[in-house]
């Protein structure tokens, strides 16, 4: 691909003895979704918080649209907090267990890093964070604090948040696993809307049907590694490798 959105080059990554990514390369384009799978302790999240450097990798690069992330201009010398503040709002996260700040109301918690981080005008961010609540079918909860919400509204207010920055990418952590079943759905219909409107993501996720219907690359990772990489389409129904036939195996025992 031609001047990604994200460029990985080398990724690296242990705890200890235990080596979680080696060696990772990935590139996403503009308006490009991939679906990150892999078994649980595959090293999919370790990947996702090394990218937005949450966890400092061991060895390789990030690049989001030229820049590097970790390091200032140069290469040499780490970027300190305000520079790895500055960068994140580029590129949203959206966490696992949402990670809303409980003190503040569904809209404070939309505004946060625009208003503190971009330093942009109070007026402007409440009414595009009002615009993006209204987005994700929330426009009646913008006063309430997240205690109040299911776990449904609150990984769509996480989403909102994300997207209150323009970020250039938004990393999705698997969304929806710690929601009841009754209430992925929403979730994956407001991710569905934001593929069909093209904006880059990256997602670790369980969900094989969302992956197939909506990614338009899949990455299967296993033990730290990229072990294959393609259209949902061809990986779904003619997997390349006994590792991946495996997985999808499992995945389809434990759906009938």
């Amino acid at each position: 691909m031609s001047n990604p959105v994200l460029q990985v080059r080398g990724l690296s990554k242990s705890f200890g003895t235990n080596l979680v990514l080696a060696d990772i390369s990935l590139d996403v384009d503009r308006g490009e979704t991939v679906c990150v799978l892999g078994p649980s302790g595959s090293g999919k999240s370790t990947l996702l918080r090394c990218i937005n450097w949450l966890e400092p990798p061991d060895g390789g690069t990030v690049h989001l649209s030229g820049t590097r992330i970790g390091y200032r201009p140069g290469g040499n010398v780490a970027m300190g907090d305000r520079d790895l503040a500055a960068v994140r709002t580029r590129m949203g996260m959206v966490f696992q267990h949402f990670a809303l700040w409980p003190h503040l109301t569904v809209i404070q918690n939309v505004m946060e890093a625009p208003l503190h981080v971009q330093k942009r005008p109070r007026g402007e961010v409440r009414a595009e964070a009002e615009a993006l609540l209204a987005q994700v079918g929330l426009a009646d909860k913008m006063d309430q604090f997240p205690a109040r919400l299911s776990g449904g509204q609150k990984q769509r207010v996480g989403i909102a948040r994300a997207l209150a920055t323009k970020p250039e990418l938004i990393l999705f952590d698997e969304p929806t696993s710690a929601l009841d079943p009754e209430l992925v759905g929403e979730v994956l219909l407001v991710m569905k809307d934001l593929a069909a409107k093209g904006m880059t993501m990256v997602i670790v996720t369980h969900e094989m049907g969302f992956a197939r219907d909506v990614a338009n690359r899949v990455v299967f990772i296993d033990r730290g590694h990229v072990v294959e990489t393609d259209r949902p389409d061809v990986f779904f129904s003619q997997p390349k490798t006994d590792r991946a036939r495996q997985f999808l195996q499992r995945f389809a025992g434990a759906a009938a």
